[in-house]
C-alpha cells in the first residue's frame, strides 16, 4: 500500500496440541529457523523465534496488509507440515487450537526479543500456564479459562 507507515510489533505465543513437550532441542533451531523463513516469506520481519518443548513464541513486526489470524494460520500449517515430513516426532504433530498475540511499542522490541531468547531461564520459575495467565492479565485481556488451551 503506498503511502502506508505503520509500526506493529507482536508477540504470537501458541502451545503444541496436548501441551506434550515435543519440539526437541535436536531439531528446535531448524524449527525457529523454518518459522522465521515462514514470517519472511510472507514478507513480515521476523525479529525472534523461540520456545520451550511445549509451546512457541514468534515475535514479528507485522505490516498493515496481513491479517495476524493468516500469519499465525500459515505458521501454525507449515511448520507442523515440516515436522511431520522430516519425521521429527512419532505420530503426527499439531498445534493446539488458538493462540496468543500480544502488541508492542518500538521501545519495547530489546526487552521482548531478550524475553524470547531467555525461555529457559523463565521457565525455571514458572510455567507455560502461569506464563501465558500473566500475559493475559498483563494486557488485560478478559478470558473465561475454560476457553484456553488444553492444559493438560
Amino acid at each position: 500500500m503506498a503511502g502506508t507507515f505503520s509500526q506493529i510489533y507482536i508477540q504470537i505465543v501458541f502451545a503444541v496440541k496436548g501441551r506434550e513437550n515435543l519440539t526437541s532441542k535436536r531439531w528446535q533451531e531448524d524449527l525457529h529457523k523454518y518459522i522465521a523463513g515462514i514470517v519472511r516469506n510472507k514478507e513480515q520481519k521476523s525479529i525472534i523465534v523461540g520456545g520451550m518443548p511445549d509451546h512457541i513464541h514468534v515475535f514479528i513486526g507485522l505490516r498493515p496488509s496481513m491479517a495476524i489470524s493468516d500469519i499465525v494460520r500459515d505458521i501454525k500449517n507449515n511448520s507442523s507440515n515440516f515436522i511431520n515430513e522430516r519425521g521429527f516426532v512419532k505420530g503426527k504433530f499439531s498445534w493446539q487450537e488458538g493462540y496468543g498475540a500480544f502488541s508492542y511499542s518500538h521501545s519495547q522490541i530489546g526487552n521482548v526479543y531478550n524475553y524470547v531468547l531467555n525461555q529457559e531461564n523463565h521457565h525455571h520459575i514458572k510455567t507455560f500456564k502461569e506464563e501465558y495467565f500473566e500475559f493475559l492479565k498483563e494486557f488485560e485481556i478478559e478470558f473465561n479459562e475454560k476457553y484456553l488451551f488444553e492444559w493438560y
